[in-house]
């Protein structure tokens, strides 16, 4: 089943109450400033992605993640992580 953008962000907005404590972020908060997202809540966000898409992550795919700041870029990382595999 492919996730709509509409189902990733519920499942995200889940992800993100439930594990990190952070309710309603904005699309373009950004993650560290706003709410002190660290490098281990990345690497648990990680897991919750890799979950979500249904298949697990490259180490290269892993590394691009570090770039992400917001709940859009959340997003288009999703996106380009999914086309890359179909």
């Amino acid at each position: 089943m492919a996730l709509t953008r509409e189902k990733t962000q519920l499942e995200l907005m889940r992800i993100f109450e439930e594990n990190f404590e952070i309710e309603n972020p904005g699309p373009d908060d950004d993650l560290r400033e706003k709410y002190e997202f660290d490098s281990i809540d990345a690497i648990e966000l990680l897991v919750e992605i890799e979950n979500l898409l249904g298949f697990k992550l490259t180490q290269e795919e892993k590394k691009q993640a570090m770039e992400i700041r917001t709940i859009n870029h959340i997003y288009d990382y999703m996106d380009a992580m999914a086309k890359s595999r179909n």
